[in-house]
């Protein structure tokens, strides 16, 4: 650091003492614990009495310096000392086994991951061996800091909480152009932005024509008469963007690569925002207009002409303030009630049942507006004949939930029975209906079985809102009465249908062959349909966001079976070239990323199998690859954890598996660096590379601009 960075960086120390000392200018240990930020009590002790270099029970501004000069502003060896000390609990000058294992048991609470007393003691014996360089029973400084040796990265950052915590913010680095400036952004954006900016030079169209049309009427009637043009345009295109089954069969269409199909939620979602702008603006021109009239004639209040019908005033009988007024108010509904903070704080059923006003919303515009029918024509039959199609294939014959598992983590998996004509891509969706949790709800849900599994559909439903929650807690009951009362007739039907067995596995799950009627619609697209058609895929899925993934993978696993060939006399296996006219796949790279151990359990068995297939068939296995990552755990750089990482890194290669999820595969510590992750994608020049995610909308963003910086297409699970 130069003389002014240290500078900086004193100032900054001394003022976060401040806080954190109070008004006697020392930090006791509860004070210190709630500074370092760590769950357990083990660590922030050991570092509380290295800090406390004077044993006085409290450390002072001079003693935190000190300590924190040491491990920000010292090498190599001052850190590795201080880690030595933390892990030398009985202050002896050597580590034993029994002291190792009480500091990885601690390391192991700290990263939230659970193993099992015997696996402890692998992990212990596992670096042990390998720290102890002169089988003498006991780790000295210098074995240590060889053992470390061998994790040059970890060297190069070995920091604590406190350390990380106690330095001065990194000055933000500010673009030197706008992100929306970028060759990058443009490139990756140009069919959304495309369809924008035709959308609003046919918005603008619309109200000149209008406007020019109406021009000797006065200021407000003009205004008011563009925006209802618009209004014709939009409250039609509202329908267009939601027929799902015609933008579902567009995607097989080149007309996919044109039109931004991927985002007709969003589009949708705008539009309705610009429908209520415009009513309003319209509204308002109305009520000027009428207000001026009003104070022109003397006889009649603004009163009579917004609340009467009057000839002349337009829509059917003079009725255009009245029916105007109406819509205006369940357009403001619809926005209301459809916000995220309604939609995802278990209050879906209000969003459901307010934006079914939309055919009232419907049948009042052609009641408002003269030429809004002509608008609508089409779009309207469009939405009919799909709803038409949609309830007849609902209800021509209810399907069976035959298998219900339970998982720890509040994950529901249903096993429904497939319909024998239900054809669907990987990573499609359906809407699904279960009468006996609502009998009028429909929510969506991505199937996680592959197409290949010819006799049921798969689906993975997190306990997130109302319903889902309802799910889960109405198939863990024995007798599971139904969540809301029905009329007697309909419960003793219920009952006649709803029979299970309880199956335990002794894992954490609860397994119910059941028979429990349920609907579902569709099935529809999403963007993950372009994966078989790319050439480097990139598959991110965080938490539940794996379910689309899923059915891919499984679909690669199906295509593996099917082209495996195997020599008659010598009876070796390999697997014919993947890419064919429906898959130009060279490489995929897939990504999960989990708060904690726990939600690893949704699809290990999964990933399990696809991981032995790949190693049967291709022992290379380059064309996948996949990359765990835990957040709750604590990255390597960090003392409180590089013992538990060290470990596991050296048991992993011992015995070809993860501690955590039993795959061959290595679990990470901490967030991806995508920097680091894109970069190498980048390196290997496998064909164009395209990134698939679905996940929180928070991470999407970062994402995405990561993506953007490389060149890379993104895709985001939208529905």
């Amino acid at each position: 650091m130069s003389a002014a960075e240290d500078a900086e960086w004193l100032r900054w120390v001394t003022k976060q003492f401040g806080s954190i000392a109070g008004e006697d200018k020392e930090i006791n240990l509860e004070e210190f614990k709630t500074a370092l930020q760590v769950k357990e009590s083990f660590f922030a002790e050991r570092f509380f009495a290295l800090f406390d270099s004077d044993g006085s029970g409290t450390i002072s501004l001079e003693e935190l310096l000190k300590a924190l000069s040491l491990l920000v502003h010292g090498n190599e060896t001052d850190k590795l000392r201080f880690l030595f000390q933390v892990y030398d609990v009985d202050g002896s000058g050597s580590i034993d086994p029994d002291e190792l294992r009480v500091v990885l048991r601690w390391c192991l609470r700290e990263s939230a991951i659970a193993l099992p007393e015997e696996r402890l003691g692998d992990l212990t014996l596992a670096l042990f061996e390998a720290a102890d360089k002169d089988r003498s029973g006991s780790i000295t400084f210098e074995e240590l800091r060889e053992e470390l040796e061998g994790f040059p990265e970890v060297m190069e950052n070995l920091t604590i909480s406190a350390a990380s915590w106690l330095k001065p913010p990194l000055p933000t680095e500010r673009s030197r152009r706008p992100r929306y400036l970028t060759r990058a952004y443009w490139h990756n954006h140009r069919s959304k932005l495309a369809f924008l900016g035709g959308y609003a030079g046919l918005n603008l169209l619309l109200f000149a024509l209008a406007a020019l049309r109406h021009a000797g009427l006065g200021g407000w009637v003009v205004v008011a008469r563009g925006c209802g043009q618009c209004l014709n345009f939009n409250c039609a295109f509202l329908a267009v963007l939601m027929l799902r089954r015609c933008l579902t069969w567009l995607r097989v269409t080149p007309i996919a690569k044109v039109l931004p199909l991927d985002q007709h939620v969003v589009f949708h979602q705008l539009v309705g925002y610009v429908v209520l702008a415009l009513a309003a603006v319209h509204t308002g021109a109305h009520v000027a207009n009428f207000s001026r009239l009003a104070r022109q004639d003397g006889r009649h209040a603004l009163a009579e002409y917004l609340l009467s019908a009057r000839p002349g005033v337009g829509g059917l009988g003079g009725t255009a303030s009245q029916t105007g007024l109406a819509l205006q108010g369940l357009l403001a509904a619809m926005l209301a009630f459809s916000s995220p903070c309604v939609r995802r704080s278990g209050h879906f059923e209000v969003f459901y049942w307010t934006h079914l006003s939309y055919i009232s919303v419907w049948t009042l515009l052609i009641l408002h507006g003269p030429n809004f029918w002509k608008w609508f024509a089409v779009p309207g039959c469009l939405f009919a004949l799909e709803k038409v199609l949609g309830l007849a294939w609902r209800r021509a014959g209810g399907l069976r939930i035959v298998e219900v598992n339970l998982l720890p983590s509040k994950v529901t998996h249903l096993v429904i029975e497939r319909p024998q004509f239900f054809h669907y891509k990987p990573g499609d969706y359906i809407y699904l209906n279960i009468p006996a949790i609502a009998t009028y709800e429909w929510h969506p849900f991505t199937i996680s079985s592959a197409p290949e599994q010819q006799e049921t559909l798969w689906l993975h439903i997190r306990s997130l809102g109302q319903w889902t929650n309802r799910l889960y807690e109405y198939f863990q009951q024995p007798e599971s009465p139904s969540p809301q009362p029905k009329p007697l007739s309909r419960s003793l039907r219920g009952k006649r249908c709803r029979c299970w067995a309880q199956v335990s596995t002794g894992l954490g799950e609860t397994h119910r062959l059941c028979s429990i009627k349920c609907y579902i619609d569709g099935p529809y697209g999403t963007p993950t349909r372009r994966i078989f058609t790319s050439e480097h895929a990139v598959l991110i899925g965080a938490g539940i966001g794996i379910t689309p993934f899923a059915s891919i993978l499984q679909s690669i696993m199906y295509r593996y079976r099917r082209r495996k060939q195997s020599c008659p006399s010598c009876r070796y296996s390999w697997c014919e070239d993947l890419r064919d006219e429906e898959m130009t796949l060279r490489k995929v790279d897939f990504i999960w990323i989990n708060r904690d151990q726990k939600h690893f359990e949704w699809f290990i068995s999964l990933l399990t199998k696809l991981e032995m297939e790949q190693a049967e068939q291709e022992p290379g296995g380059r064309f996948l690859e996949m990359h765990m990552y835990m957040t709750s755990a604590l990255s390597k750089n960090d003392m409180k954890a590089i013992g538990l990482q060290m470990a596991l890194d050296l048991l992993a290669a011992k015995e070809q598996r993860d501690s955590i999820t039993g795959l061959r595969t290595r679990t990470q510590p901490g967030r991806p660096d995508w920097n680091k992750v894109f970069g190498k994608v980048a390196e290997e020049k496998r064909g164009k590379v395209q990134v698939f995610f679905c996940g929180s909308p928070a991470l999407a963003k970062v994402i995405r601009a990561h993506c953007e910086h490389f060149g890379f297409r993104f895709f985001k699970e939208n529905f």
